[in-house]
């Protein structure tokens, strides 16, 4: 009887799924009676508050009746599982699991489909338990398991696991004082009524006291950090899987605030989220310029909107439902991972923008986004984040380093000062990204052919997904440079780009033509800035430009000398709605120093 060493928890999960019912067998039992609503009015309210005259309802009183749930439903669905589905094989070092699309058609199914199917959810939990039983070895496993989808029965412990919750994290949340008055407790009791009510836990009066005593013990162990609002709606997802487990909710919530929002709740804050808002509206301008112009043009900036979805990791606008399957991408990506949801959202809210004007888009944004369809909101999300190079969203507030440690120092780019961020529209890339995107070889600096294949296959010892593509299960690759998941960089969970064959980037030189005849990059094209554009401010007819026009799936590099006429031109090609253009950081000066430059005839 294989279901039979199941744990409670487990078979109760099933047996739910199944179509059980509790409620239903205790009405069936008499323990549950139904009656008017108006009786169970009280007679008389005071003004304090007090109840008079309200009959004691029997549910809530103890009784010792048992109540047998019959598990003949679930065991008929299950009947013709045989005892290895109840035992998966982990074999080998690289925890080769079978795949759940051999297990049942399910798995090419919506979510919302899948999480209801017994049967899909029997193997899921099956599997996601055997991994969190060999923790930490399995967590690159782990994660590419939730690259799938994750077990609601056991999301609380994937989760922490993800988010690399390790240690006697009880003991030191016992240790915390969660008694003494602090500063922001007349906040938090305004706060906590408000944030998520509708979910019968955390409306509770206990769910209350839980709320206050996680937050006040996240305030006095963060003494560097202040309480801002939205921390509570942080708080939400994690104390509703872990209701009876306040420690490794406050845990939880510890480490992905250390990550995910790192210095986002310092007393001055300004700088920081201004640079996470630049950094964001240069995504725009990347991936969607003629909705990054028409915002532009009715002055509607990011500061207007974005600021509590980065804040709350988006707590604030979607309900509990839709944050369990949008964290459960989140928590595989890296820490810019949340800009990507956010170009999601306006991706799809795309055509009512573009025909708004500034009023209109303010109403738009000031009421909660119920419209939002979250399982598409993800797949777009993560098609930005596998389009995107790592190196146009490098932040000097992240809370590790986006570009991996193996790219040599010269060629990556350093976070760009505030300053800048702010005066440029389109993002700046590292020479080591224009390498990647162009298919370029050098034999030096570590790009040969062999160097480079090498590292993939090291690479993806520890993540094999990386080259997997399409659908809900997309690899989450990091653009032109690898990015190191949101997990915990030390797992070594680093996923690459898929190897293509055809280059992605297309170089446009800028420099004028005598300039670009004796030394350039080979492919690239020129159109020298000094009579690029028309007055009307379109391209000047040229054999250069009709080849840029024609290659606008391509990420467009500008190639300048170093100063302001690279971002300058790139901010034209933008307002001429041209997708994918960034600017090559350091200029041609990078180029020529790794011996990147010809001078052969085009």
């Amino acid at each position: 009887d294989n279901l039979s060493s199941r744990s409670l928890r487990e078979v109760y999960f099933l047996w739910c799924l199944a179509g059980g019912d509790v409620a239903a067998e205790l009405t069936k039992s008499g323990l549950i009676r139904s009656k008017p609503p108006i009786c169970n009015f009280p007679y008389l309210v005071t003004l304090d508050g007090r109840m008079r005259g309200q009959a004691k309802d029997k549910v809530s009183l103890y009784t010792d009746t048992v109540v047998v749930l019959s598990q003949e439903q679930l065991r008929n669905r299950l009947a013709h599982l045989m005892t290895p589905a109840y035992y998966p094989l982990i074999e080998d070092t690289q925890l080769q699991l079978e795949s759940p699309e051999q297990y049942h058609e399910s798995a090419k199914l919506p979510l919302l489909i899948k999480e209801k199917d017994v049967e899909y959810q029997f193997h899921r939990m099956v599997i996601f338990t055997r991994l969190l039983e060999s923790f930490p070895y399995s967590q690159g496993e782990l994660a590419n398991q939730a690259l799938l989808d994750v077990c609601p029965l056991v999301r609380a412990e994937v989760w922490a696991a993800l988010l690399n919750v390790k240690g006697d994290f009880v003991s030191r949340y016992a240790e915390i004082d969660k008694d003494s008055p602090t500063s922001t407790d007349r906040q938090i009791a305004v706060d906590i009524p408000r944030c998520h009510q509708y979910d019968p836990l955390l409306s509770s009066p206990e769910g209350h006291r839980k709320f206050t005593r996680i937050l006040k013990s996240w305030i006095v162990s963060h003494p560097d950090l202040v309480y801002w609002q939205g921390l509570d709606s942080l708080c939400a997802p994690f104390l509703s899987l872990n209701f009876n487990n306040e420690a490794l909710a406050f845990s939880c919530l510890c480490s992905f605030t250390e990550y995910y929002l790192h210095k986002f709740f310092v007393k001055d804050n300004s700088s920081i989220m201004q640079e996470y808002l630049a950094v964001f509206s240069h995504l725009l301008a990347f991936h969607d310029a003629e909705l990054f112009n028409h915002l532009d043009s009715i002055a509607f900036n990011p500061e207007l909107y974005s600021i509590p979805w980065f804040l709350t990791m988006f707590t604030h606008i979607f309900p509990l439902n839709k944050i369990y399957h949008l964290w459960d991408t989140l928590l595989l990506g890296n820490c810019s991972f949340p800009l990507f949801i956010g170009m999601a959202i306006l991706h799809q809210l795309r055509g009512e923008l573009l025909s708004f004007g500034f009023n209109e888009c303010i109403l738009l944004f000031s009421s909660d986004m119920p419209g939002i369809d979250i399982q598409l909101c993800i797949q777009d999300a993560v098609r930005f984040y596998q389009l995107t190079p790592t190196s146009t969203y490098v932040r000097s507030h992240e809370h590790t380093p986006t570009q991996l440690a193996s790219i040599p120092e010269e060629t990556r780019r350093p976070p760009l000062l505030l300053d800048v961020l702010k005066r440029e529209s389109c993002p700046q890339i590292s020479a080591h990204d224009l390498i990647m995107l162009c298919n370029m070889e050098l034999q030096t600096h570590g790009y040969t052919s062999t160097a480079l294949a090498q590292m993939e296959s090291d690479l993806a010892r520890h993540n094999p997904l990386f080259a997997r593509g399409g659908g809900g299960g997309a690899g989450r690759t990091g653009g032109a440079g690898g990015v190191v998941t949101g997990a915990a960089e030390s797992k070594g969970q680093v996923l690459l780009p898929k190897k293509r064959k055809k280059p992605r980037g297309f170089i446009v030189d800028i420099r004028p033509q005598d300039e670009f005849v004796l030394s350039h990059v080979p492919h690239s094209c020129n159109i020298p800035s000094g009579h690029a554009f028309q007055p009307d401010g379109s391209l000047a007819p040229s054999h250069a430009a009709s080849a840029l026009a024609s290659l606008r799936s391509k990420v467009i590099i500008v190639v300048a000398n170093k100063g302001e006429s690279g971002p300058i031109f790139a901010r034209q090609l933008v307002r001429l709605n041209f997708n994918r253009v960034c600017v090559l950081h350091s200029g041609v000066g990078v180029l020529r120093s790794l011996g990147l430059l010809t001078s052969q005839q085009h």
